[in-house]
Formats: structure tokens, C-alpha cells, sequence
């Protein structure tokens, strides 16, 4: 069964670790175990009651009369709650909740109702990005198994691709994107969902994926026009060198900015040559988006 520190109970229920540590004090809904350093960690079903104890929280009933629920009483509350952000919560919630149980079909059902409900594209804005940011897997990937992660990704890989098609061809356009992961580099579903949002704003996308080689990437540059190259770097391999692949971007990429994004970026303080542009948050890549 996996565990969860308190940060991640944080990261994904929204719920601040203090206020996490005072509930565990007073009430009984939460029964984390310690590791022999007295470290906290709390199992996947501790995780949904958070889940559900934060979303009636936040619409308006008290702790003390939540703790006295059972947890067929808390789901049927929430459902009882009609404000639209609540159902949009609810969802992701819910999402979560079927990902650490690894129930992929149930997974998968929450977004097809909300697909026929809402359409692709709201699914993709409203529910597929809140759980990539809630759960981290857009931008970090160590909150959740990797086992989890990747039954997760495969199903919104299909949905964010389907969003895409659905969106109106590019016919005329002003701005062209190459989008393209180093070699050893396969975290693919930033970088599906920063092409999604680039189409959604009119921009025309060349999209090469994972894992793509250098003299292919260096090709394609010196044969087409290409007013920006982005790359969302997540965990290359180890033996990737970060200093040697931002330098050879830049010898070839002359006439082109080059936007490079995700959990890498964060971390990196070493020098950075003309015309590279590293958007070490989630708000700062998603300005530049629109300003496209």
C-alpha cells in the first residue's frame, strides 16, 4: 500500500500541514503512522478521507460534526453540495481517489461523464489541469507511486490527445512552435498538455515528442522557420547533462527562442546563453502561452 507524508497531503488536499497536525489532534478521522524516526505517514485510505473532510470543509460544515461521519455519510454529503466549483472538485477528488486505488475503469469513467457532460476542452481546463497540478504530475513526480503515475498518464494522454484533435485545424497562423523532450526523456504529459493550450491559442505546433535526438531536432530547425523550440524536462536520465544540451540548443537554434520548462528548470542556477528563456513556475509558463 503506498504512504503519503504530511507534504503531500498538503500539495494534494490543499490543506495546510498545520492545520493537518491540530485536526489529527483534536479529532479521530486521521490515525497517521510514525516511522522509527516519529516521521508521519498516512496510507491511501487516510488520503481520500482528507479528501472528503477538506471539500465539506471548505463548503461549509463544521470539523466536529465531520468527524462524527462515517464515510458513506461524507460521500453522500458531497454529492449533496451544488455549487459548481464543488462538482468541479468533487471530480478531481474523485480522480485521486480512483488513481491511489488504482482503478483505472473508474478512472476513466469520471472523465468520460464529464466529457459528456461538459465537452473535451472544458474537461481538459477544468479537470484534467486542476488534477495534474493537484497531484504533481505535470510539474513534479514524486507525490505518488510511479506504478500510479503511469496507469494515470496513459489514460489522460488519450484524453489530452483527443482534446487536441477536436480543436479546429491551423490554417493561417503567425507563430510556430516545435515541441520536443531530450533523449531519455519520456514524461510526455506536460508537454501534451502546454500543445493543447498552444492550439487552443491559435499557434501552429510541430510536436516530436519524447525522446528525440538532437540532429533530428537541429534538422527540422535549419529547414523550417520556427519562431520558438519548448521543451518540458521532468526527470531525463541521469546521465543527461543539462549545461551541454541548453549550449547546443543554442548554437543551432539562432532565429529562434527557446522557452525549456518543468521540475529541472526549477533547480537549475548555472549561466544560461542568449536566447533561452527557463519558466521555473506553472504561472510564468502559462504567461507565456498567452503572450504567444
Amino acid at each position: 500500500m503506498s504512504s503519503y507524508s504530511i507534504k503531500d497531503l498538503e500539495q494534494i488536499s490543499g490543506i495546510k500541514a498545520h492545520t493537518i497536525r491540530i485536526w489529527e489532534q483534536r479529532y479521530q478521522f486521521l490515525q497517521p503512522s510514525r516511522t522509527t524516526t516519529n516521521i508521519r505517514t498516512y496510507s491511501s485510505n487516510e488520503l481520500k478521507t482528507i479528501l472528503n473532510v477538506s471539500l465539506l470543509n471548505k463548503y461549509g460544515f463544521k470539523i466536529s460534526h465531520i468527524d462524527k461521519m462515517t464515510s458513506e455519510q461524507m460521500e453522500e454529503k458531497i454529492l449533496s453540495i451544488n455549487q459548481l466549483d464543488a462538482q468541479k472538485e468533487r471530480v478531481v477528488n474523485n480522480l485521486i481517489k480512483e488513481m491511489v486505488s488504482m482503478n483505472m475503469l473508474g478512472f476513466e469513467q469520471q472523465l468520460d461523464i464529464y466529457i459528456a457532460q461538459k465537452g473535451i476542452e472544458k474537461t481538459i481546463n477544468e479537470i484534467i489541469f486542476s488534477f495534474l497540478e493537484r497531484v504533481g504530475i505535470l510539474w513534479v513526480t514524486n507525490h505518488i507511486n510511479p506504478a500510479q503515475e503511469h496507469l494515470a498518464t496513459n489514460v489522460l494522454r488519450q484524453k489530452i490527445i483527443y482534446g487536441i484533435e477536436k480543436l479546429p485545424p491551423i490554417t493561417k497562423y503567425t507563430k510556430r512552435v516545435i515541441l520536443f523532450l531530450p533523449e531519455a526523456e519520456y514524461h510526455e504529459i506536460g508537454l501534451l498538455f502546454v500543445h493543447f493550450l498552444l492550439k487552443l491559442n491559435g499557434v501552429y505546433v510541430d510536436y516530436l515528442g519524447a525522446n528525440v535526438p538532437m540532429v533530428d531536432l537541429e534538422y527540422l530547425v535549419k529547414t523550417n522557420k520556427v519562431d520558438y523550440l519548448f521543451s518540458h524536462l521532468t526527470l531525463p536520465a541521469k546521465k543527461f547533462k543539462f549545461d551541454k544540451f541548453i549550449n547546443q540548443l543554442a548554437e543551432f537554434s539562432k532565429g529562434s527562442s527557446i522557452i525549456l520548462s518543468g521540475q529541472l528548470i526549477q533547480d537549475y542556477k548555472g549561466p544560461v546563453p542568449a536566447g533561452i528563456q527557463l519558466k521555473r513556475s506553472l504561472i510564468d509558463t502559462l504567461q507565456f502561452i498567452q503572450s504567444i
